[in-house]
């Protein structure tokens, strides 16, 4: 009985997951195509080194990333990888928070319960929509119900409506952590990309000077500059990660914070006008 008002949520929360699922799987290998045609068709167009020459030395700053080598289309593919996921996080926390200021959807709902208007407080979630709105619906359908139940003493029924908030929650929230872990991941894969690059670069370096013995300027500043570029690559990618990382922890736990404030005011309003209404 505790579990059937968050069933209806549960085939939606399936299929958005089911849908991400597939959005990560196609995602990856698409930025991985995107940035290695980039790489060759755009970056690697003659017209951005001396003479036409690819092996030449770069006129812009288009030929000098393609100098970094054949692992920079790699990093730039993370890179590529962390602004979708995080296009994508927005999109999904945004629809997740309603179509109103979460904050001040938690304040009307507190004034409702306040006033004692139950029904009042659903139609402010039809209103709102989103995770939040559809955890505290949840919670008071499941209000609703405790008020007609006679076989459960107050107690029972406040931890009956505690329950429900906690099931509903269960199964909104997982959403919104989706492709977020690689995001995370991407925090770690970047730098030691970008350092794979590095030391690939500085081997280039050191063979270079290992067989002519006398210093090849053009060759050497080549490979140092390669080295380089794949390591700015991949600190910035990190560095990206890292934001959007924390933003959208952040903003998952700001919509925890919500509906756990939310669904305090209802238990506290369920208890407190139950053991008036016994005394």
């Amino acid at each position: 009985m505790a579990n059937a008002p968050t069933k209806p949520t549960t085939p939606v929360n399936k299929e958005s997951s089911s849908a991400s699922g597939l959005f990560a799987s196609l995602t990856i290998p698409i930025c991985l195509i995107v940035t290695t045609l980039i790489f060759i068709f755009v970056l690697g167009d003659p017209s951005h080194f001396k003479g036409g020459d690819k092996t030449a030395f770069p006129v812009d700053i288009f030929g000098t990333v393609y100098s970094g080598g054949v692992i920079v289309p790699v990093i730039m593919a993370f890179l590529l990888m962390v602004i979708v996921f995080s296009i994508e996080r927005f999109v999904v926390i945004g629809k997740a928070s309603g179509t109103g200021s979460v904050d001040a959807f938690v304040r009307k709902i507190q004034s409702q319960l306040n006033a004692g208007n139950i029904s009042g407080a659903s139609a402010e979630c039809d209103k709102q929509k989103g995770s939040v709105a559809n955890v505290i619906k949840s919670a008071l359908k499941k209000y609703a119900e405790m008020e007609a139940e006679p076989n459960l003493d107050v107690d029972q029924k406040t931890l009956a409506i505690q329950k429900d908030i906690e099931e509903a929650t269960a199964l909104e929230m997982p959403m919104l952590e989706q492709n977020l872990t690689i995001i995370a991941t991407l925090v770690s894969i970047g730098t030691l990309t970008g350092l794979l690059g590095t030391v690939v670069g500085m081997i280039k370096a050191f063979s270079s000077l290992a067989v002519s013995g006398v210093p090849n300027q053009i060759e050497l500043s080549s490979h140092i500059s390669e080295a380089l570029i794949n390591t700015a690559f991949g600190i910035s990618t990190s560095a990206v990660s890292i934001v959007m990382y924390n933003v959208f922890t952040s903003k998952i736990d700001k919509l925890t914070y919500a509906i756990d404030e939310a669904g305090f005011s209802i238990v506290q309003t369920f208890a407190a006008s139950h053991k008036n209404a016994n005394r």
